[in-house]
């Protein structure tokens, strides 16, 4: 890297987009108990641990540019079935099989890695792909970020 390159610190924000906001709303709220920051007829912004958030957009809601005090949001907007993954402790890991488990989430798949790591799949109310994955799953994840 080069020693004038600017630091990237974190991944601060990412977006589903969704057929019903409260629906995904409340999922992501039962499933993981992300707190609400805000919430208008285009989108909710979830605090997710680690200083990061995941913004639920209305689909279409922001097809066009989003105008605030301080100046315009360009447009975005996704179809389709997307995917995030969050990272858990692997210890945690037994607890997020019960959890999904008690709540009627169906795991749609489970994958052991050759790394150690182990990764929980399932769907959204609007069909994404949601993954839980333990350390070791990326070279830049590891144990103590668990």
């Amino acid at each position: 890297m080069s020693a004038d390159l600017p630091r990237v610190t974190h991944v601060l924000e990412t977006s589903l987009y969704v057929a019903d906001l409260d629906r995904a709303r409340d999922f992501y709220q039962c499933v993981f108990g992300f707190p609400q920051f805000i919430r208008d007829s285009r989108m909710c912004a979830l605090g997710v641990p680690g200083a990061q958030v995941l913004l639920l957009f209305r689909q279409g809601a922001a097809a066009t540019p989003g105008h605030t005090a301080g100046g315009t949001i360009p447009p975005h907007d996704g179809h389709g079935r997307l995917h995030l993954c969050f990272a858990i402790p692997e210890d945690d890991l037994p607890g997020w099989e019960r959890r999904l488990a008690s709540l009627g989430v169906a795991i749609e798949s489970r994958v052991d890695w050759p790394s150690g790591s182990v990764s929980l799949y399932f769907r959204d109310p609007d069909g994404h792909s949601v993954e839980v994955a333990t350390p070791r799953l990326w070279p830049n994840y590891g144990r103590e970020s668990g």
